[in-house]
């Protein structure tokens, strides 16, 4: 009886610890990781690098002089060496760990072993990153960082660089107007589709660039944030006459350019390899993003008349997304759907997006007209978005690259107030202001005066 008095004394703050630790893991996942999580996964790594490198096969023979060494001061065995270690440093989502490998080992050998490191170490994901030749970063994350994303304090961001979402591997995932200036964004309703735009137009309000918005949902998706807009259609009609100016607006930057550096007026825009930011920033004009929401409203047409205007905007599409970066004029298109089968000049406007974000989508072809001409591996990851994770999404770039993103949540409100407050923010562009949306007053309810006391009588 008293053996069993005593083991419920001691069993019981075991199991409330134990239950404690596994709420706490399934809730606070960064908090178990700080306390628990992390600890344990750095004694595994100290305790087992050798053995564990040496399975993976990521060791090679010691040199003659090593052997000799060893052999003249022990008796014990000459093993294979593995990379050399650094420090573990650790960080809120995982640990970090840089490896100088061995010679005749490249990235790809410890890159290959990534899943396997993962389960030895007890971690959520390992990721390879070269740092130099012979330099190779390894980067632990401890949990699934985008089952409830968490921005990291500090991002990369600056002038046209919008922190946007965060990777897979814990690192933010930053929109750099002036790295990628084009790009395409896919998703099906109720993606996220919405919540990554409005984290774009939020991130760019505070900056002093020109916001501009076709969208063809009479404006519910960008109506909100007209405070900070320069202009806005709301239809095809509006935006056949939107598009017209910002070419011209285009073609006059183009003209500024050539005064400026001395090219003589009749040279063809297509041979002017300079751009915008090499004028002096007094005479620099303001940049200018263009955020397109369903495009294939654009494309969709019912009378020869408005095959006409689809030819014209697209036409113009096509020649902003060809010659805007050097004028600073940027695009970010918007859609459910992007392929050959929305007309005639769709396959060659996706070809000058450079950028392509593809979140939930309806099919496999969704898929590919996104990721499939950048990174066709990518377009499995695309499929298999699970609609109960919206602002999950596949970024892929030009260069075959690719990872999973996930938008944090931000309100419509949050956003649109973001806005109201960097109104004072929007450039004076003439050519422009005839689309300049109008902002409706807010109305400031006043508080109803205090009652005064009435006198007692009888």
């Amino acid at each position: 009886m008293t053996d069993l008095t005593t083991l419920l004394e001691v069993g019981g703050p075991l199991a409330a610890l134990g239950g404690g630790a596994a709420y706490t893991r399934a809730k606070y996942p960064a908090v178990y990781w700080s306390a628990i999580g992390g600890p344990i996964s750095t004694a595994r790594l100290l305790s087992s690098y050798s053995s564990v490198m040496e399975a993976c096969g990521l060791t090679v023979a010691p040199s003659r002089l090593r052997v000799l060494a060893v052999k003249a001061t022990t008796r014990r065995e000459v093993r294979p060496v593995p990379p050399r270690r650094g420090i573990i440093r650790p960080t809120s989502t995982g640990l970090r760990i840089r490896l100088r490998l061995a010679p005749g080992q490249e990235p790809a050998d410890v890159a290959a072993s990534a899943e396997r490191l993962r389960h030895a170490w007890g971690v959520h994901a390992v990721y390879v990153t070269t740092i130099k030749p012979g330099v190779v970063e390894l980067r632990l994350v401890g949990y699934d960082v985008l089952r409830r994303v968490r921005m990291p304090r500090k991002t990369d961001a600056g002038f046209l660089k919008v922190p946007v979402a965060l990777r897979e591997d814990a690192t933010p995932f930053v929109r750099d107007y002036r790295t990628v200036p084009h790009q395409l964004t896919l998703g099906a309703t109720l993606s996220g589709k919405s919540m990554y735009l409005r984290h774009l137009v939020a991130g760019l309000a505070r900056q002093p660039v020109a916001l501009v918005g076709i969208d063809c949902k009479r404006g519910v998706e960008l109506a909100p944030f007209a405070a900070r807009l320069s202009a806005l259609a709301t239809d095809p009609d509006e935006a056949a006459e939107l598009l017209p100016m910002l070419v011209k607006e285009m073609e006059d930057r183009y003209d500024l350019i050539k005064a400026r550096q001395g090219i003589a007026p009749d040279t063809p825009d297509e041979e002017i390899t300079s751009d915008i930011w090499g004028l002096p920033e007094s005479e620099r004009p303001t940049p200018v993003v263009l955020f397109v929401d369903e495009v294939a409203e654009l494309f969709l047409t019912a009378t020869r008349k408005d095959e006409e205007r689809r030819d014209e905007m697209v036409t113009q599409l096509i020649r902003l997304a060809q010659l805007g970066r050097a004028a600073g004029i940027y695009l970010e298109v918007c859609g459910q759907r992007f392929g050959a089968e929305l007309g005639k000049g769709a396959t060659m406007l996706r070809a000058q997006l450079t950028g392509r974000v593809c979140h939930r989508v309806n099919d496999e072809a969704s898929a590919k007209m996104a990721l499939g001409d950048i990174a066709p591996e990518a377009v499995f990851a695309a499929c298999a978005i699970a609609p109960e994770l919206p602002g999950l999404a596949v970024a892929g770039g030009t260069s075959g690259g690719w990872s999973r993103i996930r938008t944090p949540y931000l309100s419509l409100g949050d956003a649109a107030e973001i806005c109201r407050e960097s109104a004072h923010l929007v450039p004076d562009l003439s050519a422009l202001k005839p689309f300049r949306p109008d902002v409706p007053v807010r109305l400031v309810e006043t508080p109803a005066p205090a009652a005064l006391p009435h006198p007692v009588t009888d």
